[in-house]
């Protein structure tokens, strides 16, 4: 190990919390006087800040180190006089950092992973809805399983002055067409619908044309943009 890596596997080992006494005491001393090594810390502290905030803490039961020290004094099957591969690798600090935090790393990373596995998931729709005119696409609506909804324009769509887009949706015949968003122009818009269920196979959405100010009747009343029914997303 160089004097690089080792340098940054100690910081390492002071942000994880495995010094101890003079040890710590070293480090904290060094961090006051060797602005490099005080920025390697804090790069460790950056990687780890965001496990430090969910982590909590706990002291290992009495029964773990019970284990652990039964462990350690049990009969070693090896030959009088060879030290034991723990031996050799707790008398080896440069050996038992990389292990140490190499078994960190594969901990975060697998955490990270999965991090990252379970919000692409709550990233992709279950629910989605084209939006059409005849030939023409004009946008289509996503429904997602943490209950947004937001209607994505694929089209320019001319809006005359004093005039806006309403978004409609129809949760069932009995109840009809309820408004669930408002705009100026085709833009992202993320549609109201914590007032409804969430849209279920074959619910209907559809753009009218309606004064600035939204339908004055709470029904659409003006000319049917484009329209489109949900279906589970692939």
């Amino acid at each position: 190990m160089t004097a690089e890596q080792d340098s940054k596997a100690l910081a390492g080992e002071y942000v994880l919390g495995l010094l101890e006494g003079e040890a710590k005491m070293t480090v904290e001393r060094r961090i006051a006087s060797d602005a490099d090594f005080a920025r390697e810390v804090e790069a460790w502290r950056s990687r780890l800040a965001a496990f430090d905030d969910t982590a909590d803490p706990r002291a290992a039961s009495d029964a773990l180190w019970s284990r652990i020290e039964a462990g350690l004094a049990g009969p070693a099957a090896q030959a009088p006089g060879t030290p034991s591969l723990w031996s050799r690798l707790w008398n080896n600090l440069p050996a038992l950092r990389v292990a140490t935090l190499s078994t960190t790393f594969a901990a975060l990373l697998l955490a990270v992973g999965l991090g990252f596995a379970i919000r692409a998931a709550s990233q992709q729709p279950v629910m989605v809805a084209v939006l059409v005119d005849g030939n023409r696409t004009g946008a289509v609506v996503h429904a997602f399983a943490d209950g947004r909804v937001v209607l994505l324009p694929l089209t320019p769509i001319d809006v005359p002055a004093g005039r806006a887009i309403e978004v409609w949706t129809l949760p069932s015949r009995e109840r009809g067409p309820v408004s669930v968003g408002l705009m100026s122009r085709a833009q992202t818009l993320q549609l109201s619908l914590k007032d409804l269920p969430p849209p279920k196979p074959d619910q209907l959405f559809e753009l009218t044309l309606e004064p600035a100010t939204g339908s004055p009747t709470g029904r659409p009343t003006g000319p049917i943009l484009f329209k489109g029914n949900t279906a589970l997303a692939l």
